[in-house]
């Protein structure tokens, strides 16, 4: 039987670093993060990056490992990912993956579709149009420039629009003419396991998590980054926000409930590209880990 990836997901704030260290211990493994937020070492309450005591239970790899000034893509995760899963699987039978950010657990799961090398300065400016005119102007761009991919592509998603923008820029060819090629076999199978709750107590869980930030200081650690805030990192919920707020253009307790408000459209989101998924071992997030760990083996059982 190959090597097994446990691929822990759900929506934001749901518990997914408590089950990955649990499932962690009990494979007696470590977890790669697939959390394309927590990637960055200036940023840390607004990411919501493991504890000092929760990195200290599991070795955990690809946390705070970039600064918000380095260019930083899934195509590079992707291959660095798959090294450190290599190098994993020669002395361990599982690794357990836990992330949010669905385009990086796929990408390791199944392999990115490839797109070419596209000059840095085009994504600069196309953050630039973002902090200047909004996102609306963005959209109409990639409307006219790539109506195929416009149709598909979460509108409200700044991320995934300045991307397509900067292939159809940067290649001339829309984004949506490198979808879909022929992807690569992994050396390894994947279980992936799905937290989930209803969505009053999600929302309630995202809310406390908002008012947790603000109390650790998230203005204070954003106060910092407004110099730079026009890098691709800064470009997520939480930042922006506080930046508007900085700028003057709203105030405090408005910015906080903007960040709960984008919060819960992000977990939406992020549930909807689940949803689509037909292997997920979906389980409460009040779950019993020895529930779980039956669950996974029964699946590895039936393959």
């Amino acid at each position: 039987m190959k090597n097994i990836l446990i691929s822990v997901v759900g929506p934001t704030a749901i518990g997914k670093t408590s089950l990955a260290i649990a499932l962690a211990k009990t494979f007696k493994t470590e977890i790669i993060s697939a959390d394309s937020r927590q990637f960055y070492k200036e940023m840390t309450i607004g990411t919501a990056v493991p504890s000092e005591r929760e990195l200290a239970e599991a070795p955990h790899h690809f946390i705070q490992h970039k600064s918000i000034h380095e260019e930083y893509t899934v195509g590079d995760f992707e291959r660095e990912a798959l090294n450190k899963l290599e190098e994993l699987f020669k002395e361990k039978k599982y690794v357990v993956m836990a992330g949010g950010s669905g385009l990086y657990t796929d990408a390791v799961i199944q392999g990115l579709d490839h797109f070419p090398i596209i000059d840095a300065e085009i994504r600069t400016q196309l953050n630039q149009i973002l902090l200047k005119k909004g996102i609306s102007s963005l959209q109409d761009q990639l409307k006219t420039l790539d109506p195929v991919y416009y149709e598909k592509v979460d509108l409200n998603n700044p991320h995934r629009l300045i991307r397509a923008l900067e292939i159809c820029i940067g290649s001339g060819h829309p984004y949506s003419s490198f979808l879909n090629r022929e992807r690569p076999i992994r050396e390894f199978q994947t279980i992936t396991v799905g937290l989930e709750a209803d969505r009053k107590i999600l929302y309630d869980r995202i809310n406390k998590r908002v008012d947790l930030m603000i109390v650790q200081g998230l203005l204070e650690e954003v106060g910092p980054l407004k110099a730079y805030s026009s890098l691709n990192a800064l470009q997520t919920v939480g930042y922006r926000e506080m930046f508007r707020y900085m700028d003057g253009n709203i105030d405090l307790n408005f910015a906080i409930e903007e960040i709960k408000k984008n919060t819960r459209r992000f977990a939406k989101r992020q549930l909807t590209w689940l949803r689509k998924k037909e292997d997920i071992l979906w389980v409460n997030y009040e779950y019993n880990l020895g529930e779980v760990e039956y669950r996974i083996n029964q699946e590895l059982e039936k393959r």
